[in-house]
């Protein structure tokens, strides 16, 4: 493993140059924020008709629309959603400047060659490991959200000098800053929401929920045991890993938790883990994931739309009305 600190890092090589971002969401906003109070000379790239072109400028921000914003720029930081990506590159790359860099937050759409880099752009990889308001809360408190770092092509030479200094202007040098390449952060990053963060999470949420109900007991007291108590567990696994857990909860839930933890997560689910991971790999959920855009996300809604309206959200809601404190 190779891991960079601010001692690693020329932040040099980016004074008085331009770093324009596109897309104002979650990432979008926070970088630009941290790069601005860094000392970058930072440009937003929005549609002068979206919502987020006010709140820019709100912030004190230079905002420009994506073709003209892109013109000076050293960095072009493409902070949109996947999907939109491949449009917002056609749109902007020929007003590109030869020789600039473009900067991607995750892997996708250059891994799965929705985006074929010009020749002559370096092309990299900043992704803080952490959602864009934890990046902009832990670098107003001095910290920083790790970052992974990679370089798809290095036409400079100084690809990844550009990309370190980048990731110290959002605060992610301070906490260490991993070399990984596209393919490894795309398909890692997949993985993991789709088999734990997300997908394993949330449907192991659900059907504890539903055996719970379906064997008589009370959704109330259902939903306290298998949705609310679990930031408790993952708060003391974020913190200290198994064995801060271990050491906070009691010896008959550790008991538990080592007899009928394997019980659940058995051989199967982890070759259904294998099988997720190979549709990765090969391309099977890119394409499916693409064509689905394509087709208007009818699919998407359909199980979005069920999954919110699932009894839990509806029991989950009432209780949590009851606890202010959620919301500070």
């Amino acid at each position: 493993m190779k891991m960079y600190s601010e001692a690693d890092v020329d932040a040099t090589c980016l004074d008085d140059r331009q770093v324009t971002i596109l897309g104002y969401g979650s990432q979008g906003r926070a970088h630009a924020l941290n790069l601005k109070d860094s000392g970058f000379n930072v440009v937003m790239g929005l549609r002068r008709d979206g919502a987020s072109w006010a709140q820019a400028e709100a912030d004190g921000l230079t905002v420009m629309e994506p073709a003209e914003a892109v013109k000076d720029a050293a960095i072009v930081a493409f902070l949109t959603p996947d999907m939109v990506q491949k449009r917002l590159y056609g749109a902007v790359v020929d007003n590109i400047a030869e020789g600039a860099a473009l900067l991607f937050a995750h892997g996708f759409a250059v891994h799965f060659k929705q985006i074929e880099p010009r020749r002559d752009l370096d092309t990299v990889l900043i992704a803080p490991k952490g959602p864009g308001g934890l990046v902009r809360r832990q670098y107003e408190e001095g910290h920083g959200v790790p970052c992974l770092v990679a370089v798809h092509q290095d036409a400079s030479g100084d690809a990844l000098k550009l990309a370190l200094a980048y990731a110290a202007g959002i605060g992610g040098a301070r906490a260490g800053v991993i070399e990984t390449t596209f393919a490894e952060e795309t398909e890692t990053d997949l993985f993991g929401e789709q088999a734990v963060l997300c997908g394993g999470a949330t449907e192991l949420i659900v059907a504890g929920f539903e055996t719970l109900v379906e064997a008589g007991y009370q959704p109330e007291v259902a939903y306290y045991e298998v949705m609310h108590e679990l930031k408790l567990i993952v708060d003391l696994l974020h913190e200290g890993g198994l064995r801060k857990m271990h050491k906070f909860i009691s010896d008959t839930a550790a008991y538990g938790d080592m007899v009928s933890g394997p019980r659940v997560v058995d051989g199967n689910s982890r070759k259904q883990m294998q099988a997720v991971l190979r549709d990765i790999q090969d391309g099977t959920f890119a394409r499916n994931w693409i064509a689905e855009n394509e087709a208007g996300m009818p699919e998407f809604k359909r199980m979005m739309k069920a999954d919110l309206e699932h009894p839990i959200e509806k029991v989950g809601a009432e209780l949590r009305s009851r606890m202010d404190w959620l919301e500070e």
